[in-house]
């Protein structure tokens, strides 16, 4: 938070203040799509930053171009044009650029629905630490993406759980939690397990996450969530004492198969080819 600005999350003609911070390496196909929907955003006020990080397309210009759409709306749009490569490094700087107690971090590649930052900010209120997020509408194209997605949903985890990926905020109190974000994998469980399960916030309101493409890419996607799970063991052990994930047992898992086969299918052969090390890889890597 800059100095300047008051501790307290500040109250906007429009309604509670969040900064909103979206962490962004090449990602020109979703800038504006994300900036849109965030512009759509009722009863609430925002300051966007946008922390671009190694950008060899023209992410930076694109999300620029936007700053009047957001002038107009009374609201901040900041676009931070970094050279270091790196999300942790481009959440850091997004932090340091923010304005506002309350904080949500976004993907680049995800749209909020227009009542999603009112209803995160109503989660959030109070001052006891809390960490909120919306509804996922995993979306998919082709055929494979669409039978993982159709059983990974329904993961009790996702189903009945606050996952947060693509989208998570905090107050102040939450935020408080820890200092920088680590140089680590999984950025998203690491602020997710700083909060027990009851301090965890689900509301209604939707954002739409892309799910990634192709057999091939889905491996590595989830052996990267392995891995990051594993550092986060490794290096956090404390933080798992935060997890409270339910497990799948036998008998949901042969009511889903016997449901939709499909989708177990290609779910099982994802999970074999990353036990198998098809995956393999050395930290962070893109899914697209």
């Amino acid at each position: 938070m800059n100095a300047d600005e008051p501790a307290a999350e500040g109250l906007a003609a429009e309604g509670p203040a969040i900064s909103v911070i979206i962490p962004a390496s090449n990602e020109a196909g979703w800038i504006e799509p994300c900036l849109r929907a965030l512009l759509a955003s009722r009863g609430v006020a925002l300051q966007v930053v946008v922390s671009a990080n190694a950008c060899r397309d023209d992410t930076v210009t694109r999300a620029r171009a936007m700053a009047p759409d957001f002038a107009a709306r009374g609201w901040r749009l900041d676009v931070l044009d970094r050279q270091e490569p790196g999300k942790p490094g481009a959440l850091n700087a997004g932090d340091a650029a923010a304005r506002h107690a309350l904080r949500a971090y976004l993907d680049a590649d995800v749209s909020v629905s227009p009542p999603l930052m009112a209803q995160l900010a109503a989660a959030l209120a109070g001052g006891a630490p809390r960490y909120a997020s919306g509804t996922p509408r995993v979306t998919a194209r082709g055929w494979v993406a669409r039978s993982y997605a159709r059983f990974w949903c329904r993961l009790p985890f996702v189903a009945d759980g606050v996952p947060g990926f693509g989208l998570f905020a905090v107050n102040a109190a939450g935020r408080a939690r820890w200092a920088a974000f680590p140089d680590i994998i999984s950025d998203d469980t690491f602020a997710r397990l700083q909060f027990r399960p009851d301090e965890r916030r689900s509301v209604p309101a939707s954002y739409d996450w892309p799910m990634v493409e192709e057999l091939g890419r889905l491996v590595r996607v989830r052996a990267r969530q392995d891995q990051g799970v594993a550092e986060i063991a490794r290096l956090y052990p404390h933080l798992l004492a935060n997890e409270g994930k339910t497990r799948p047992g036998t008998g949901w898992l042969i009511g889903r198969a016997l449901a939709d086969p499909l989708a177990f299918g290609t779910y099982a052969a994802v999970a074999l080819a990353v036990r198998r090390g098809t995956g393999g890889q050395s930290g962070w890597v893109r899914g697209r």
